[in-house]
């Protein structure tokens, strides 16, 4: 019997995000700093002849219908490239929200391209897992190889991987449905800002010193289609020994950073407490996928 094969998906955070323009595909070009929280999805393969897709957790109910999940979609995609595939019985333990601008549903689609590589002896640089990626989604290419990089274009220009330091926060979700679609509908553009992505620094009072210095242009569009994101970001404001917050990707979940993992987890914990209907979690921004 093959011995199951077993991938973490970690959460997606944008620790900035510029849109530079709209495309003449009606895409944007994005810039955006990501790095990975250790909020992750689990994603289990079993190898065999028959692939299904099993999924549990606290936000398996509102993944949808198991056919459409972006999982499966890796192993439709990889198979057109590469003859053969083999795959088998998916099980994915959701615990990112989901639509929360997290990436989850791309992060599990990474992950499945990983564990698809393991099944068959693909090594992670084939380019025909990057090429999968792509037409899978604008954030699964940099889900691919979950290491802090700087992203562009519309996902499909990576940097190197950065070193980055770790920074203990909290990620609050409002519970409310917001559609990226929707987001961009609502983007009324920014102001011309010449200033790009520069050398990113490596200490965390420097980093956070530098991030202040970008933002996520998204954030205004988002709050014009859920207000509710706006509250969540004067909550995060105004919790103790707060260095910064901002919103991920285009919403609806916002993120704290804190000096000390104590103190984000005390935050987590007064700000669940008031704000019951939240979601409210404490982790740390900087994960590395570690492979076998």
């Amino acid at each position: 019997m093959t011995a199951s094969l077993v991938e973490k998906a970690p959460a997606k955070i944008n620790l900035t995000l510029r849109v530079l323009g709209r495309r003449a595909d009606g895409y944007h070009d994005l810039e955006s700093l990501v790095a990975f929280a250790d909020l992750t999805d689990t994603l289990t393969l079993e190898p065999g002849n028959t692939t299904t897709l099993e999924i549990s957790g606290p936000f398996a109910a509102a993944s949808g219908p198991v056919a459409g999940n972006l999982v499966l979609k890796a192993v439709t995609e990889l198979r057109q490239l590469k003859g053969g595939l083999k795959a088998g019985r998916f099980r994915l333990e959701k615990h990112i929200p989901v639509a929360a601008g997290l990436g989850g549903g791309s992060a599990d689609a990474a992950a499945a391209l990983r564990l698809l590589a393991r099944a068959n002896g693909l090594a992670l640089d084939d380019p025909r897992l990057s090429l999968t990626a792509l037409h899978i989604g604008a954030d699964v290419p940099v889900c691919l190889d979950p290491r802090p990089r700087i992203m562009r274009g519309v996902g499909d220009l990576l940097s190197e991987p950065l070193e980055l330091p770790s920074l203990p926060a909290i990620l609050v979700n409002p519970c409310v449905p917001l559609s990226t679609r929707d987001v961009f509908a609502k983007f009324a553009g920014t102001p011309p800002n010449t200033k790009f992505l520069g050398a990113v620094p490596r200490k965390s009072s420097a980093m956070i010193n530098f991030l202040k210095e970008y933002d996520n242009d998204l954030s205004p569009a988002a709050i014009r289609c859920a207000p509710v994101v706006g509250d969540v970001m004067i909550a995060l404001g105004a919790l103790s020994a707060v260095r910064l917050c901002r919103m991920s990707g285009s919403g609806p979940t916002c993120f704290a950073v804190f000096p000390s993992p104590g103190e984000a987890e005390a935050a987590a914990r007064r700000l669940q407490a008031e704000r019951k209907e939240w979601w409210v979690c404490a982790t740390i921004i900087g994960y590395t996928e570690k492979h076998p």
